[in-house]
């Protein structure tokens, strides 16, 4: 008759194949495969716009992998699934052992019957009787650190090495506790990027971020509102142009507006505020640009430059930045292509023979400027940094210096109040690049780490053994017996076990033991 199959029956053997340690490492295999496909194929989240690249290019396939929820693998159910899937067997795995050390901590060693049936025994004869001879062992096994039990009145049971039972499930636990730690702090953080310019404030809140932000799944949108404020920007050079430090000199003022601190930000050396890390991340040129039009400034600020990554071995001093300014107020509406040379030197250099110069510090710098007239489609979305000129034809190309104005119709010097349309560089900024992120699980997963490495050693390098000792009257003295065996790391138990009885051998008043090892 065949068995049915119920429900409790059912859940029964489920729990029963998530306790096992077989289990778990099933689950974190799947893990790692998952993370894998994670990391391979482009992520919503992360690059939003490869993913319409796949759409549009490869519709069936990007309808497959979509259906797999392969472009949101971190946020997708299967992966969930396995995530829980891999805590929950932990935990069951991990609780009946732990409740197995804890008896073990307080349970007494246990006397064996039969010592000769084990794999080390041994006897030898001592010049004392019994109960003595079992005092003199008892000592040796204490300064030796092993728990001793003696039920009898001649006989001992001792044991050692739940420590490597202890660091096993410790370092379990806390690779538990990094998993925890990983959902805490990605789902529930961000990391983002804040472009500051010299001399301006910004305020860590999600439309600051311009879209550089990524946010983890269980984020609530709680921006701190902590605002930095860039007083000056500092970069240094070797003597071959190659950037050797820079830092951002900051003021860190609170949500509550109060002022924090004054701070250095470079490299490695992060500020905090409210649970929020500001890292150094990367700098460039902002020059502060002031275009009039009839003598009425229709624009002026510091434009964001960007550079393309310079050779290796090349200053970013000794290679252009470009940006962009747009009007669309002037008729046609005109945009200007903007390009800085921050040395002069080494742009005339580099011009007549083909190879740039070291530069340490940017030294007379110069704007090109290339002018476009048309219609600039201000209204439609369009690539940071970049000019549409589909529409747009060339008008007129010309440089202007800093600290200068020009007719930008005819690229002569010009006064900041003359007629026509004049462009000024009045002076030269730098901005900085700060990476912002939150991370509440971080904590967590470095005392988890600490604590691995604490559970790994004993784990590793500790080992079980047991020891039995009887004592029987032999003629004037008595004869000793001693048992023993090892879980673990049994060619060394060997040893130590010969040592052990020769030990508990020696008479009483050559008795000086030597401390075992864990």
């Amino acid at each position: 008759m065949a068995r049915r199959v119920t429900p409790p029956a059912v859940l029964a053997a489920c729990w029963r194949l998530l306790r096992s340690m077989r289990t778990a490492l099933v689950l974190l295999l799947l893990l790692a495969l998952g993370a894998l496909v994670g990391s391979l194929v482009p992520q919503r989240i992360n690059s939003p716009a490869r993913v319409g690249q796949i759409f549009r290019e490869s519709p069936r396939l990007a309808a497959a992998l979509d259906n797999f929820q392969l472009f949101d693998v971190y946020g997708s159910t299967w992966f969930a699934t396995i995530y829980v899937a891999l805590l929950v067997s932990l935990v069951a795995c991990l609780l009946p052992r732990t409740r197995a050390l804890f008896r073990n901590l307080r349970a007494r060693p246990q006397q064996a019957r039969e010592l000769d049936g084990f794999r080390h025994h041994a006897e030898r004869a001592v010049p004392a009787d019994p109960v003595a001879a079992i005092d003199r062992a008892e000592r040796v096994l204490r300064r030796r650190r092993f728990r001793v039990s003696r039920t009898e009145g001649t006989a001992l049971a001792a044991d050692k090495g739940l420590g490597r039972e202890a660091g096993s499930l410790l370092f379990h636990w806390s690779f538990l506790l990094i998993l925890v730690g990983a959902v805490l702090g990605k789902g529930t953080g961000f990391t983002g990027f804040a472009v500051i310019v010299e001399g301006s404030c910004w305020t860590e809140a999600h439309v600051n971020y311009d879209g550089n932000i990524r946010e983890g799944r269980y984020f609530g949108e709680d921006h701190t509102g902590v605002q930095v404020c860039a007083r000056d920007f500092e970069d240094t050079y070797r003597e071959s142009g190659i950037p050797m430090d820079f830092v951002t000199h900051a003021e860190l003022i609170g949500s509550d507006g109060r002022f924090v601190e004054r701070t250095d930000i470079r490299v490695n050396h992060p500020a905090e505020e409210d649970g929020v890390r500001f890292h150094q991340w990367g700098f460039g040129y902002a020059p502060v640009v002031e275009v009039r039009m009839d003598g009425e400034p229709i624009f002026s600020g510091a434009v964001e430059f960007q550079q393309d990554a310079p050779p290796e071995g090349v200053s970013p001093l000794q290679l252009p930045w470009h940006g962009v300014v747009e009007l669309p107020s002037v008729r046609p509406q005109v945009g200007l292509e903007l390009e800085l040379w921050p040395d002069l030197n080494a742009y005339l250099q580099g011009w007549r023979t083909g190879e740039f110069p070291p530069a340490t510090e940017a030294d007379a710098p110069f704007l090109f400027y290339t002018a476009w007239r048309g219609n600039l489609h201000a209204d439609l979305p369009r690539t940071p940094g970049g000019l549409d000129t589909a529409d747009l034809r060339k008008w007129k190309r010309s440089i202007v210096g800093e600290g200068l104005t020009v007719d930008v119709a005819t690229g002569d010097p010009a006064s900041p109040g003359a007629p026509g349309l004049t462009i000024s560089f009045p002076e030269l900024r730098q901005y900085t690049v700060l990476q912002v992120s939150r991370d509440r699980g971080v904590w967590l997963m470095l005392v988890a780490a600490i604590l691995v490495l604490a559970g790994l050693l004993p784990a590793l390098y500790g080992s079980r053994r047991k020891v039995w000792v009887r004592a029987e009257p032999d003629g004037s003295g008595a004869l000793l017996e001693v048992g023993g065996f090892a879980l673990q790391q049994r060619a060394r138990f060997e040893e130590e076990f010969v040592e052990l009885v020769e030990e508990l051998a020696r008479a009483p008043e050559g008795e000086r033991g030597k401390v075992g090892a864990l």
